[in-house]
């Protein structure tokens, strides 16, 4: 059985995104991993380069900021990086750039990777999600919060990225998954109040024209995390 992780990045030090801690969190259970870096403003590429040069292979690519709706463009990037793995590949283990798989959690995903192997109803693995908000000692648990997402996703190609690569659909239909009992931690709105103030103010742009971004995202220095 082989397993190969897949993500997607680009500023990932401007933005403060955990970058480094999300392929290594996943890296004890994959054979390699494919990195789609996008071309960017900081030293993002050296610091991918960095993580194991064995183990990694990157693709760089340049993102289309003309696709401004819905976030569309991470599923572009998404599925540039699901389409470089080689047929080789039995399973994909995909992990966005604020997301770390607990290496607890290590185990029950091979054992899941195997276990479905030759099963041919399991098209996907399912995940439950702890968010952590602010710090590290509080964590995000209304509605508002996705609490279960696919990370893992058998090597078909007649599989995409969905929406905003929130998720997989195979001809714009549901993936028959398997919920294995392991959880992805996602630390998106875990930043200094500087950083995540930059990021939301550019990673809105993903989904929404120069003047909802005006209107809607205050003009501070600091995010404020107290009224969210």
């Amino acid at each position: 059985m082989k397993v190969t992780g897949f993500s997607i990045i680009r500023n990932a030090i401007k933005y403060d995104y955990p970058i480094v801690e999300a392929i290594q969190s996943i890296l004890p259970v994959c054979d390699e991993v494919v990195v789609a870096v996008g071309k960017s403003e900081d030293d993002t590429l050296d610091l991918v380069r960095s993580i194991d040069q064995k183990k990694i292979k990157i693709i760089e690519t340049i993102w289309d900021d003309s696709l401004r709706e819905s976030g569309r463009v991470l599923a572009v990037e998404t599925d540039k990086a699901f389409d470089a793995i080689g047929n080789d590949t039995d399973w994909c283990f995909y992990i966005q750039a604020d997301e770390v798989l607990h290496e607890k959690y290590h185990e029950v995903a091979m054992n899941a990777m195997k276990m479905h192997l030759h099963n041919p109803k399991a098209e996907g693995l399912l995940f439950h999600y702890t968010h952590f908000y602010g710090s590290y000692d509080y964590i995000g648990d209304s509605r508002n919060w996705y609490r279960k997402e696919i990370r893992i996703i058998r090597n078909d190609k007649q599989i995409r990225s969905y929406r905003d690569a929130q998720g997989f659909r195979k001809h714009q239909k549901k993936l028959k998954v398997y919920q294995i009992p392991a959880h992805i931690y996602h630390y998106g709105w875990v930043k200094h109040p500087k950083h995540q103030q930059l990021k939301q103010l550019n990673f809105n742009k993903l989904w929404h024209d120069d003047a909802w971004v005006e209107q809607h995202i205050p003009q501070v220095d600091e995010f404020d995390y107290k009224k969210n």
